[in-house]
């Protein structure tokens, strides 16, 4: 397992989105690696496979000389072949224990969960870790989203899991603090960085609100 996952400096999850941002994957993680994300993650259900793994090559080196965790969403033979640090599944992709077959050991699997029984399947089947929501409402990034959990559906998941938890839709600068407090080991955000005028800024931002809202934890 990647203990490079459990730094407990591993909070900020930047998800790219080429079409919502009308900038382009590498782009979005230069200037989210220059904010100070901790994890960039490679989502396009369009593209084609060797464009993709052309962007995933270029954003390898990225992540690699910042020291960031680069994270293939749902394509396997992507992150496989540009040697990325992990694979991030969806309940309707392969299932979790095959996928953590195929991937191996020392690569980091994430894995979808919107219920506390696919978490808890999710992480006996070898997930690293959990990426819990929708929190909130995320209709623009993720149209075919089920209903927002709420915070509910993260403090229930903590009780239940051991696995660090990434809390995912919906999440910005007013309610990110309330996704740490119910649990979350992490934040995953898309738009509320992607289509910022300034991406390196606003992740430096998010980045700022979770190390205070960390901190207030501690001190509890």
């Amino acid at each position: 397992m990647n203990n490079f996952l459990y730094n407990p400096d591993w909070s900020l999850y930047v998800i790219t989105d080429e079409q919502l941002s009308g900038r382009s994957h590498v782009e979005i993680a230069r200037a989210a690696i220059e904010g100070g994300a901790d994890v960039i993650q490679l989502r396009d259900k369009t593209a084609s496979g060797r464009k993709l793994y052309e962007v995933a090559v270029e954003i390898r080196q990225l992540t690699r000389a910042a020291h960031v965790i680069f994270i293939v969403n749902d394509r396997l033979d992507i992150a496989l072949a540009s040697n990325a640090d992990g694979l991030h599944v969806g309940q309707s992709d392969l299932p979790a224990t095959v996928t953590r077959t195929l991937l191996g050991k020392d690569k980091i699997l994430g894995v979808s969960a919107e219920s506390v029984t696919e978490a808890i399947q999710a992480e006996q089947a070898g997930a690293d870790y959990l990426g819990v929501g929708p929190i909130f409402e995320a209709r623009q990034t993720k149209p075919d989203a089920g209903a927002p959990g709420g915070l509910k559906l993260l403090r229930d998941i903590r009780q239940q899991c051991s696995v660090p938890l990434v809390a995912i839709g919906g999440i910005n600068a007013t309610n990110i603090h309330l996704t740490l407090q119910a649990g979350a080991n992490a934040v995953a955000i898309i738009s509320a960085i992607v289509t910022a005028p300034d991406i390196q800024i606003a992740t430096q931002l998010m980045q700022a609100k979770i190390r205070a809202t960390k901190n207030e934890i501690k001190s509890i």
